[in-house]
């Protein structure tokens, strides 16, 4: 087994296990289309950040063309 060759200190740790305390990020319902989607990012179901259109889905642009 090996053996530490220098001390680390106190704040070297606590920086390491800084990650730890982290919680995974919850999904939260769209506000147009009411999928899940994790926060700060565009919905993939609809392409809506927010309350706002962010990103126009090759579905609906096909459509629009018919």
């Amino acid at each position: 087994m090996g053996v530490p060759k220098k001390h680390h200190t106190k704040s070297k740790v606590g920086r390491r296990r800084s990650g730890h305390g982290l919680k995974p990020m919850k999904p939260i319902p769209c506000p147009s289309c009411k999928a899940p989607v994790l926060p700060h990012r565009i919905c993939s179901n609809c392409g809506a950040y927010g309350k706002r259109a962010a990103v126009k889905s090759i579905a609906r642009e096909e459509e629009e063309d018919e």
